[in-house]
């Protein structure tokens, strides 16, 4: 009787081909202890992940660009003691694990190679290709409501930017309230959750998704023009980035930022995110509602976004904001 298939021998076989070289067939197959067959039904597991496996008669296998597998231990190294960092290979999306976790353990950060059921705002999917991209959320606890908590995926966005200036890519700007561009082209976005606890105890969940090494074969499905790390590290001539490194500063910043908005709200972030406003002084609307368009000037001192219309200056408070055509 076959063995059932784990996902630790489909994680063995990933970091066999991780280096992207050609692999025969037959030296992978001998390496697992199993028939050709089985090394082609775990090849197919492996595309299901979203992996770009190449196969060539003679040749082997390999995937399509090397990879990267997040390190649980140098992770957790890398970040303050109290932050439990949890890496896992596969789950359905990082925001409902620790939104389901005991809140007894915040601060605690999780990461994933792959979600199955990766979320953007408003119940959109997000693309989640094993180990193309990251995937990171990060729950905290704080004993009172802070300040200006609708703001917070602006301050997040401000930190989300700022780690990938240090990546090296250039020209990150923000779209209110939770998308990360290049140009005018998204790079990642932000969603966060929260729920109210006992003892007015307010527990969050921030979540982060953000484009590394993504092809365009693993991405369809999406439907805005997009970009990745690599793709404006390449353009400007500088190597792949590190996912490990950017998790880590990602992290980092994460953990100043929520461990210091109890205390200082949005007010810290607001200078930097006025400078990285992709819509300031742009044409914009509202999807559904042809009353709210006009330009964008900005954020008022609670992050909600201003519009100058033809009735007035409107604030909004929620929702989305999108570039309207010319």
């Amino acid at each position: 009787m076959a063995r059932p298939l784990k996902d630790t021998d489909l994680l063995q076989l990933v970091d066999r081909l991780a280096g992207g070289q050609w692999l025969s067939g037959e030296a992978l197959a001998a390496s697992a202890g199993m028939t050709r067959a089985g090394l082609a039904k775990r090849i197919t597991h492996l595309r299901h992940w979203g992996l770009q496996v190449e196969s060539r008669l003679g040749r082997g296998y390999r995937l399509a660009q090397p990879l990267e597998r997040l390190d649980q231990a140098h992770l957790q190294d890398g970040v303050p003691r109290k932050l439990r960092v949890t890496v896992a290979p596969l789950l359905d999306s990082t925001n409902r694990v620790l939104m389901d976790a005991p809140p007894e353990a915040d601060p605690q950060a999780l990461l994933a190679e792959h979600q199955s059921a990766g979320r953007g705002r408003r119940g959109r999917t997000w693309q989640s290709p094993f180990g193309a991209n990251l995937y990171l959320s990060m729950a905290w606890t704080y004993p009172l409501w802070p300040p200006q908590l609708p703001a917070l995926s602006l301050a997040v966005g401000v930190v989300c930017a700022r780690a990938l200036h240090a990546a090296g890519v250039d020209g990150v700007r923000l779209k209110w309230p939770n998308d990360l561009w290049v140009g005018d082209r998204k790079l990642g976005g932000v969603l966060i959750e929260q729920r109210g606890e006992s003892r007015d105890l307010c527990r969050v969940v921030v979540g982060v998704g953000i484009n590394v090494a993504m092809q365009r074969l693993q991405a369809q499905g999406i439907d805005q023009p997009w970009t990745t790390v690599d793709e404006e590290l390449e353009a400007t001539g500088r190597p792949p980035a590190s996912r490990n490194r950017l998790s880590i500063d990602l992290l980092n910043g994460l953990h100043d930022c929520l461990s210091r908005y109890a205390l200082k709200g949005f007010e810290p972030y607001r200078d930097d995110w006025t400078a990285l406003d992709a819509l300031r002084d742009r044409a914009v609307q509202v999807p559904g509602d042809e009353r709210l368009r006009g330009i964008g000037c900005g954020i008022d001192a609670q992050g909600a976004f201003l519009i100058d219309t033809g009735e007035g200056r409107r604030a909004l408070f929620s929702g989305d904001v999108s570039l309207r055509p010319a």
